[in-house]
């Protein structure tokens, strides 16, 4: 995938996003916002690929580049959101338990004798 990008710098690709922006500008997209870049993009796909008996070259390589950038882009943000979301997940159950874990220690703290909690007073001075 480097090399694309290398490639997409070097011919300065523009993408189509409310006038054009360039291939670093696609990071700052919402996953929504790259889906409607990658439906202006299939669209020209499909234009480009309809027959015509003036030319019949088939589908720009710039173009199936740019829709793999995109397609890239979007992957990787929707796995970021994922794991940002796990992570967050993870976050608040490891509250939880360690809530959970504190009442226990205290309710056996509660249940240790009067002698036990004096040792231990003692011990923490």
């Amino acid at each position: 995938m480097a090399n694309l990008f290398e490639i997409a710098s070097k011919k300065k690709y523009r993408f189509p996003y409310k006038g054009p922006i360039g291939t670093e500008d696609l990071w700052d997209l919402a996953p929504a916002q790259l889906d409607s870049v990658y439906k202006v993009l299939n669209k020209t796909v499909k234009a480009q690929g309809e027959d015509s008996l003036m030319d019949n070259s088939g589908v720009d390589e710039d173009l199936k580049n740019q829709i793999e950038i995109v397609r890239y882009i979007y992957t990787v943000k929707k796995e970021e959101a994922a794991a940002k979301k796990t992570e967050a997940e993870n976050k608040e159950k490891k509250k939880i338990v360690m809530e959970i874990l504190a009442e226990k220690q205290n309710a056996a703290l509660r249940n240790m004798s009067e002698e036990d909690l004096q040792k231990m007073l003692e011990e923490l001075n």
